[in-house]
């Protein structure tokens, strides 16, 4: 596409974002540093860095930093009630870690509050942390006495004989058995006793005394995850095998605060997830509810089998089969040379230019709809538009994706054929990582827009999608396009200056959406349910 076609649709003031000299403008060292200052506004919103209207704020927590958040709450409560470090734990556990909570109702009435955390109720509170404590617990063995276990009814020297605080006695071998299967088949690490009917919880000296290294590991696991799962502002990365945890000290995922936001984060490892829903993806601007509804109707074989399945189309001029290897949807027939546009399969000549309609769905005028199979193919064909592009835009980023490769191997050709370093010639992974990014916020923009009612606001939103999408495929045909010696100063300035423009773009859907978010300008053409 010529500069020409560029300020075509472009305004005056977006085009200083588009291929400034860098001669011109200063030094190559300081276009970095406007790059990288550009650049860094799409960093994650971690802790001690103000986030963009649409981020929140988040921390990546190891198992170990996990622990100590953990123990420093323990010891908070210990501290105030004057016990030990146990009991403050199940407690917690009992009340969901919601400290405010257990101290009001603890001052109110220490032993109701015992006593329903499964706790022995009486002054000089027990033990539970240490060998002597355990220890108490074991009955006396004698010379002239034996023990009969209730289960096992093995009759066994009285000091295999383990008893807690409410009186109840098993041998050593049937409380292993029974701590071991709570934990290990039902995932259970409040364990409570074995008698019918007790709700005494064994302690975790007794774990450490009864349970293999192997079983107290998934024990110590599991406390963690009970954590975590009592806690709004904490959860686990839901990528397999990854251990990190994630908190939001500010922001808690309520009803009505996924109505508004749509809580993105990445954990150390560098997986992106909603905080909200689990989604293992970015799927920003589109919030929780919509989003699980939009990925049920597409999981529905009766719209959409054969447009999943779809990978190819025909030519618009030929009708040859065309199959897509590449991010950008500037398309051109090996056999009739036709260029067209494989999201709407037009004329690729009108894409340039302020005729651009690629991403709204014509309400055709006229249509039919007073019988239900009317009504029901212009349903479907609406679903259709939408979700085309929505899948295109999934599949044109999975091949963006490889371009990192070639990418790679671009920048040591650009290394070879010219004199910038390695540093300098990084502008490129940037514009890949840049259309990665732009790509998945536009497949969610076409799921919104499915469901949004049309007026005012949603004419500007798809004013918003398509000067985006525009950028987009740029930047992907220039991404694409061979490498000439003389030309890669030229090539560098401009795939640096639009890799900024996109992101001001994505910049600029992101803030808009949000703030319509935050003043309840959306109108749903379905009742979204409170996720």
């Amino acid at each position: 596409m010529s500069d020409d076609a560029i300020s075509d649709y472009y305004s005056d003031e977006e085009m200083e974002y588009n291929y400034s000299d860098p001669e011109q403008d200063g030094d190559d060292a300081d276009l970095e540093n406007e790059e990288e200052e550009d650049y860094a506004q799409f960093t994650p919103a971690v802790l001690g860095k103000r986030p963009l209207p649409w981020e929140v704020e988040y921390e990546s927590l190891e198992p170990d930093k996990l622990r100590e958040i953990v123990n420093k709450d323990v010891e908070h409560v210990a501290g105030i009630f004057g016990v030990e470090p146990e009991i403050a734990r199940a407690l917690l556990r009992h009340y969901k870690w919601n400290k405010e909570r257990l101290i009001e109702q603890y001052m109110d009435g220490p032993e109701r509050v015992l006593a329903a955390a499964g706790l022995p109720a009486q002054s000089g509170l027990p033990s539970f942390s240490n060998s002597r404590s355990l220890a108490a617990t074991k009955k006396p063995a004698t010379k002239s006495k034996s023990f009969s276990c209730p289960i096992c009814a093995s009759t066994q020297p009285g000091e295999s004989a383990m008893a807690l605080p409410c009186g109840h006695t098993f041998c050593s071998e049937c409380w292993e058995m029974y701590i071991t299967s709570k934990i290990k088949d039902e995932g259970e690490c409040d364990v409570r006793c074995m008698e019918e009917g007790c709700a005494i919880r064994i302690p975790t000296a007794w774990m450490k005394k009864l349970l293999d290294s192997h079983t107290y590991a998934r024990y110590q696991e599991l406390l963690l995850a009970a954590y975590v799962a009592d806690n709004r502002n904490f959860e686990f990365c839901p990528f397999p095998s990854c251990d990190l945890t994630v908190m939001t000290p500010n922001f808690s995922p309520t009803p009505s605060a996924l109505s508004t936001t749509v809580p993105t984060v990445h954990c150390g490892h560098g997986h992106t997830f909603c905080f909200g829903c689990g989604e293992q993806q970015d799927h920003r601007p589109l919030i929780c509810a919509v989003v699980k509804m939009w990925l049920r109707k597409c999981a529905d074989d009766s719209e959409t089998a054969n447009w999943i399945k779809s990978n190819t189309k025909e030519c618009p001029k030929c009708v040859s089969t065309i199959e897509k290897n590449g991010g950008c949807n500037h398309m051109t027939c090996k056999k009739c040379k036709h260029e067209f546009c494989w999201v709407c399969m037009g004329p690729w000549t009108e894409h340039g230019t302020a005729w651009y309609n690629c991403n709204r769905y014509d309400e055709k005028a006229g249509v039919d709809a007073r019988d239900a199979q009317s009504r029901s193919r212009a349903s479907l064909e609406r679903y259709l538009h939408y979700y085309n592009r929505y899948a295109n835009h999934e599949q044109s980023a999975r091949l963006d994706r490889e371009l990192y490769a070639k990418t790679e191997k671009k920048m040591e050709e650009m290394q070879i054929a010219s004199e910038l370093t390695w540093i300098e010639v990084q502008f490129a992974k940037r514009a890949v990582d840049e259309l990665v990014r732009c790509r998945t916020t536009l497949k969610w923009t076409y799921a919104m827009a499915f469901y949004l009612e049309k007026n005012n606001e949603t004419i500007m939103f798809e004013d918003n999608q398509r000067d985006l999408e525009r950028a987009v495929e740029e930047l992907s045909e220039l991404l694409e396009s061979p490498i000439e010696p003389m030309t890669i100063t030229e090539l560098r300035s401009k795939m640096t200056n639009l890799t900024v423009y996109v992101q001001k773009r994505n910049e600029i859907m992101l803030n808009d959406t949000a703030q319509k978010y935050q003043d309840g300008a959306w109108i749903w053409n379905v009742s979204v349910p409170d996720f």
